[in-house]
């Protein structure tokens, strides 16, 4: 239901040809990459964590790790993943296809300053055999994120 939650909303504002759907799986950052054709570090994935109890989605580059002193230090508390078996409920996709369209009205997106640096990312479609081709802004619009935030590293900011 995931895929189609997104699709259509994608259809809702006349992009559902940034769609991509495979035959094999896309579900980790590295089996995406390879089904989209790109690097690992230009696959947006979406990381969902609760904060204060409620669900909160970070997108960032592929190759971009979140560090637990910059979390601590935005939202003053410690980093906390939302358990695998609890993901869909919270956030409305399940782990391999968890993207920041089509989500619950509760939760709040974050995009990492790690995706600034490319033209083009590919989050997730809402399961594991799809991703979206958007730019930057196009990420920025579709996902009415809440703000960028500064969180992650060992990304190559050289890219």
């Amino acid at each position: 239901m995931s895929f189609f939650n997104v699709e259509e909303y994608f259809k809702s504002i006349n992009m559902e040809d940034r769609i991509l759907v495979f035959d094999k799986s896309s579900a980790t950052v590295e089996e995406a990459a390879k089904a989209v054709g790109t690097r690992p570090c230009q696959i947006a994935k979406t990381l969902s964590f609760l904060l204060k109890d409620e669900p909160i989605l970070i997108v960032t580059a592929g190759d971009a790790k979140v560090d637990n002193k910059k979390y601590k230090g935005l939202f003053s508390q410690k980093m906390k993943m939302i358990p695998f078996e609890q993901v869909e409920d919270f956030i409305g996709h399940s782990p391999g296809g968890v993207c920041p369209f089509a989500i619950k009205s509760n939760v709040a997106v974050y995009l990492d300053i790690s995706l600034k640096r490319f033209d083009k990312v590919y989050p997730a479609a809402g399961d594991d055999h799809s991703a979206v081709m958007l730019s930057i802004k196009e990420l920025e619009d579709c996902s009415g994120f809440t703000d960028w935030v500064d969180i992650c590293k060992d990304w190559d900011n050289t890219l």
